[in-house]
């Protein structure tokens, strides 16, 4: 506020009593074709809810809460035949509870998630199992640390892995970014499986390849860990909204 007081030469006080004063006026006559949905943190413990035009970022709206009721009762002000033209509401997670409410105001929109967000999970269950098998170790054992200490080789894609060689303290050598990762994935059968299995899949994400991509998971589902089968449901639940085809 202060910042905005000074590029505009007027006080503090004057900022502040004129935010107190605005209000959004609201269209209730049309919507976007297109929109998003997503949620941040407003107050400290306190997330609420936006919606954008997905084309423009224009905000269409910034509701104190994101609760189902409180995103209903915003969206049913606008007609059925304003709510029928939207085309398609983009989400931020997988797990969103946003789609149910959507599907019964917005009954023509197609739902889809970012493709960002489907690599983050991807990547969120390769972590969860490295902890896992991680604590397995002696946390004062040398493959505890590694594991511990070197986690965001896994995560990476390994296409994207540097050949430079550096001293590593833990291990007491010079070593590259792709020996490290070789030492880590000796450590544990099971986590070089689903590194592997977890690299095929991005692989087939990053090409696009969405055929391969739920095919190599309806193959695998049955035999991965638990961890990674919870994730495969949920894409396999959610393949409709996941874009895979697309940019």
């Amino acid at each position: 506020m202060t910042t905005i007081a000074e590029s505009l030469a007027v006080s503090t006080s004057t900022v502040i009593r004129k935010l107190k004063e605005f209000q959004f006026k609201t269209d209730l006559n049309c919507l976007p074709t297109n929109m998003s949905w997503d949620e941040y943190s407003f107050k400290k413990g306190k997330m609420s809810f936006i919606a954008q035009d997905f084309d423009s970022l224009n905000v269409i709206a910034i509701l104190d809460g994101r609760t189902q009721a409180t995103i209903r009762n915003h969206f049913l002000r606008y007609s059925r035949q304003v709510r029928n033209r939207v085309k398609v509401i983009t989400m931020d997670d997988i797990f969103s509870a946003y789609y149910d409410i959507a599907k019964k105001l917005f009954p023509n929109a197609k739902f889809v998630l970012y493709r960002f967000h489907i690599v983050q999970h991807l990547s969120r269950t390769m972590n969860r199992l490295r902890v896992q098998i991680m604590n397995q170790f002696d946390r004062k054992s040398h493959e505890y640390r590694a594991l511990k200490r070197y986690w965001k080789l896994i995560q990476q894609d390994s296409r994207k892995l540097s050949d430079k060689r550096f001293y590593r303290p833990t291990f007491r050598i010079h070593l590259t970014n792709k020996e490290i990762l070789e030492k880590l994935l000796s450590y544990s059968q099971e986590l070089r499986e689903h590194y592997e299995l977890y690299q095929l899949l991005l692989f087939h994400f990053q090409e696009k390849q969405a055929d391969h991509f739920f095919n190599l998971i309806e193959e695998t589902l049955c035999s991965v860990h638990p961890i990674f089968q919870t994730a495969f449901k949920t894409f396999l639940k959610d393949k409709d909204k996941m874009i895979v085809n697309g940019t």
